[in-house]
């Protein structure tokens, strides 16, 4: 099972405004220095279609946002996203359209494509999630290492990445289940299912059920 790293081969970008973040980067990982910068960029010269909800915060069409969520800037939610009761987030997140970030679900320095889902008590910092992702509840991203060193990504070699913080890198259609830790620079490919409590570290294969960290199956 071959274990795809390269941005091209994770996924599949269809939202104009974030099309330019994912172009020329071989490696996923290498937008997150730059959504801080881009984030400001789209709010300074807006999005056709979205409104300023807040200094700094831009939404699209039909977005939900509960009275009790906080949302620092820069910050771009897409068309019908929905951000639930005391969600927090921390700035430089954008997302595309479809997107829920749930209740008591924290967010910093993020992308997340369409119809991402983070709706339960999610952490997801440093990050890049495809289109349909869904993590369950209570599934986390950790963006650092307890050494504080370097985020290596461990696939079929190893990338050295330069970043102290990585969090997850969930391909289009990845699920993760309930419970489950994403460790630092963990890959996930297309369309991979996580069982519930699986501590995740490395770069796993696309169409593959992960039932444990040393015991993944192709999907049937």
């Amino acid at each position: 099972m071959v274990k795809n790293v390269e941005t091209k081969a994770l996924f599949s970008v269809r939202t104009d405004y974030l099309a330019p973040l994912f172009e020329g980067k071989t490696y996923p990982w290498e937008i997150l220095p730059e959504i801080k910068d881009y984030a400001k960029k789209l709010v300074e010269e807006g999005i056709e279609g979205f409104t300023e909800f807040a200094p700094g915060v831009l939404v699209g069409k039909n977005v939900k946002i509960y009275p009790t969520a906080t949302i620092e800037a820069p910050c771009i939610l897409g068309d019908n996203t929905e951000v639930r009761p005391g969600a927090f987030i921390r700035g430089n997140v954008i997302t595309g359209k479809d997107c829920v970030i749930g209740n008591s679900s924290e967010l910093k320095n993020a992308v997340l494509l369409e119809h991402v889902q983070v709706p339960h008590y999610n952490y997801v910092g440093d990050s890049v999630l495809g289109n349909g992702a869904h993590m369950g509840a209570g599934s986390i991203c950790s963006n650092l290492k307890s050494d504080g060193k370097n985020v290596v990504i461990h696939g079929d070699q190893d990338y050295e990445t330069g970043l102290r913080k990585i969090g997850g890198i969930l391909a289009d259609g990845a699920d993760i289940g309930c419970g489950s830790v994403v460790n630092p620079g963990t890959v996930v490919g297309k369309n991979t299912s996580v069982y519930p409590l699986t501590p995740l570290r490395g770069v796993y294969p696309e169409n593959c059920i992960v039932k444990s960290a040393d015991n993944v199956v192709e999907r049937k």
